[in-house]
């Protein structure tokens, strides 16, 4: 009797302890091997929890099972090519990051952590991204050439030498949370990888929060200098049927894409200050807000008429003053490059959309000594561009020709 039970606490024992190591194993085994390196079901369900936190479209698991097979690739050719990061480029990678949900990276570990998700998953992913960069610096950045006749040109467009104008067409992606900044990010790098206008089109209407998504994202044409300085150097870097890179403007992802350029030789003006007026009504987009903006163009013929509007009002409801161009939030400089003196607009919003901007270009200051952008600027942004433009191919060519071997 005495041994029977002892056989049996024995097998209950015995099934209890190999129970354990048997589901870590199987935890830590590896899933997939690319070019001999492993990954691992821990590091699948870790991803694919992360991903989900920021929302990123698609099917979760497919997505973190691509995201780390071409992880391992690009360290594969980052190993090969001698490319390691140390540790404070790692960290200064994960603190920017971080701040584009306006984050600290100690406060963005936290809130994954809470959720979940390690550090090190966090810390993986930022060393895969910026190892990367840096092997197709080394990689192709001897290759690629920037000739006179490009910063002839960007310069001058950029300083008023020659007038160009462009043909855009916008999205606008609203960024209002953490989760929402992953989501947002893959949605504008596949919206990147459009082909034509109709595509990008159709990206518009289904995606942006601009008014011109009805129309598909176009735009009027617009002189190049009455852009923000920085979207400048990146519509000088398109050639028409490009789309840009996403841009972070304030509270949203941007992309552009240019439908087509014009170039003469008579100069346009550039600015040293612009003044406008912003005039917040409480709403948002709603049918009352947008009647109420309505109203307010009815009432207004110069910026100055815009102090009786908010007469009686918070002092806060009204906002009037002038702003070097590069000091000019981005979204609103693009509006206002769209006006003139004395003309309005209503399509941006504040407060994660709860406010409604009624916004008035008062005046243009013209640059009388205007400082020129340095060759050196503009010549390591039309070189950034183009080394991306290799990477992408690059990655394809390491893709088809990795030993990838799924279990």
């Amino acid at each position: 009797m005495l041994c029977r039970t002892l056989c049996a606490l024995a097998v209950t024992v015995l099934a209890a302890l190999t129970a354990i190591p048997v589901a870590a194993q199987n935890l830590f085994e590896p899933v997939i091997l690319v070019n001999e390196q492993a990954v691992t079901r821990y590091e699948l369900q870790q991803r694919a929890r992360m991903l989900t936190l920021f929302r990123a479209p698609g099917d979760p698991n497919r997505l973190a099972r691509e995201q780390l097979i071409e992880e391992r690739i690009k360290l594969d050719a980052a190993r090969i090519s001698g490319i390691v990061l140390d540790d404070d480029a790692v960290r200064a990678g994960m603190e920017e990051f971080a701040g584009r949900a306006n984050m600290s990276g100690e406060q963005f570990v936290q809130a994954l952590a809470g959720e979940g998700v390690s550090e090190s998953t966090f810390r993986e992913f930022v060393r895969a991204g910026i190892t990367w960069r840096e092997v197709t610096r080394a990689r192709f950045a001897s290759r690629v050439s920037v000739s006179d006749s490009d910063l002839e040109r960007a310069t001058l467009a950029l300083t008023g030498g020659s007038s160009v104008r462009v043909l855009l067409s916008e999205i606008i992606l609203p960024v209002n949370s953490l989760e929402d900044a992953e989501e947002k990010q893959a949605l504008a790098a596949g919206i990147a990888e459009s082909t034509s206008e109709s595509e990008f089109a159709a990206a518009a209407r289904r995606h942006s929060a601009a008014p011109s998504a009805a129309q598909g994202g176009r735009m009027n044409w617009v002189q190049l200098s009455d852009l923000p300085p920085g979207l400048r150097q990146v519509i000088l870097t398109l050639g028409p049927g490009e789309v840009s890179d996403p841009l972070p403007i304030d509270g949203a992802l941007a992309l552009f894409y240019l439908r087509d350029i014009e170039e003469t030789s008579v100069a346009t003006p550039e600015y040293s200050a612009i003044e406008y007026a912003a005039y917040y009504i409480p709403g948002g987009r709603s049918a009352q807000a947008l009647q109420r903006a309505a109203q307010v163009r009815a009432q207004v013929d110069v910026c100055d008429d815009l102090y009786g509007v908010a007469l009686g009002q918070p002092p806060e409801v009204l906002e009037r003053g002038s702003k070097a161009p590069e000091e000019i939030p981005a979204d609103i400089a693009a509006e206002l490059a769209r006006l003139d003196p004395g003309e309005s607009s209503a399509n941006i919003t504040r407060a994660n959309g709860q406010t409604l901007v009624f916004l008035m270009l008062c005046g243009r200051s013209p640059k009388l000594d205007g400082e020129q952008p340095t060759v050196e600027d503009l010549s390591n942004f039309i070189r950034n561009q183009r080394i991306e433009s290799f990477a992408n191919s690059y990655l394809e060519q390491l893709r088809a020709e990795a030993r990838i071997v799924e279990k």
